[in-house]
């Protein structure tokens, strides 16, 4: 059994009737787009049953919408069925559909009528507009933080790097005239006062190092290198934290011929500020894991640790410079920011994945060349 009845077979009043609730349904759809505290999907589910109910066969009709990884229907079941269909179009490209079904086994493509079809493009029309606008205002949000962060960063920079040189050389006359007496020395007291002061004036001068990388002051200095030697020269000499903290390392290259344009020193300093960090969070008695492959074009490097991991809330803030997760005096804040600046002035990527079942997972792609 069909339904076949055209729209000139309708009385006068049935095609009043059919033309209320077209317009009655473009009415509620604008009305529902401008309520603009809905998220997509609520937008998605309301404007396909809005829709449902405007078509003829509304109690056999069924709504499918898609828009990119949403997906709606107002029916589960789609079995043997006809449609009709129009695009969701962002920058002229589809981004998503809304089909109209019937049961194929009581309806044809006749019972779809003419007004029907161009009620469905009218409203993709407007669900686009919707969804193209709401697109551009999450773009212009994004790059006005972004312009926001790069004139912080950019003031910021130029204080560290004034900051960065005033210490530079107290820090250097500290360290040397502390050496000195330290190797001129007999008492056993002094000697160990002097050990605390060397130290510190060490630790010292690697936070101006990083205030310098973070402000772009280190000139860097890019050659062919092979990517294996450098990796494992700072395995061997990260050995005795990787010893104190009673934790193995394990290390994988899929290709030990890999060459790459850096800077080995920069990339060196990458390595160590991540692969300290994953010893201070690792275990005692676990194991980091180091992979290293390549592409065509890339070559990546992976340190997995087995730690606490990264919370959702802060792993946007983990590359910003002086956040920190370390107590007062055990951590400055500038490590990973520099370890992004490093791998960002290369135009490389560097992202953070969860490592399950526990711990974090660096993953840094830099090109070969």
């Amino acid at each position: 059994m069909t339904n076949d009845v055209t729209m000139s077979e309708f009385s006068t009043e049935e095609k009043l009737k059919e033309r209320i609730k077209e317009l009655s349904c473009l009415y509620e759809v604008t009305n529902i787009l401008n309520q603009l505290e809905l998220t997509n999907e609520e937008v998605v589910v309301a404007i396909a049953w809005r829709l449902k109910e405007a078509w003829r066969f509304h109690e056999k009709a069924i709504v499918e919408v898609f828009f990119k990884e949403l997906y709606f229907s107002t029916n589960k079941k789609l079995e043997n069925t006809i449609f009709v269909k129009d695009y969701l179009l962002i920058e002229n490209s589809v981004v998503g559909e809304i089909k109209i079904h019937y049961p194929a086994d009581n309806f044809t493509e006749n019972d779809f009528l003419e007004d029907e079809k161009k009620l469905l493009k009218k409203v993709c029309y407007e669900v686009s507009f919707f969804l193209e606008k709401k697109e551009n205002q999450i773009k212009e949000a994004h790059l006005k933080r972004s312009a926001e962060r790069v004139d912080r960063l950019s003031i910021l920079g130029e204080i560290t790097a004034g900051i960065a040189h005033e210490l530079n050389t107290p820090l250097g006359n500290i360290l040397g005239f502390a050496e000195l007496i330290k190797q001129q020395n007999n008492n056993p007291q002094i000697d160990r006062d002097i050990s605390k002061i060397i130290n510190a004036a060490i630790y010292s001068r690697e936070i101006v190092k990083n205030l310098m990388f973070f402000s772009c002051e280190m000139p860097q200095n890019k050659n062919v290198f092979a990517v294996k030697p450098i990796i494992m020269q700072a395995l061997t000499l990260l050995g005795p934290n990787f010893k104190k903290g009673d934790i193995n390392y394990k290390v994988s290259f899929a290709d030990d011929d890999i060459k790459a344009q850096i800077d080995n020193i920069q990339l060196t300093q990458v390595l160590f500020n991540i692969l300290l960090n994953a010893i201070y969070v690792s275990p005692p008695k676990s194991e980091i894991h180091v992979n290293v492959f390549s592409t065509e074009s890339h070559f990546v490097i992976e340190i997995k640790d087995n730690g606490k991991g990264i919370e959702d809330e802060i792993k946007h803030k983990i590359f910003e410079p002086f956040f920190t997760t370390k107590p007062l005096g055990e951590g400055t804040g500038l490590g990973l920011s520099v370890v992004h600046g490093i791998i960002k002035s290369h135009q490389g990527i560097i992202e953070t994945l969860d490592n399950n079942p526990n711990g974090t997972i660096f993953r840094i792609k830099l090109p070969l060349k």
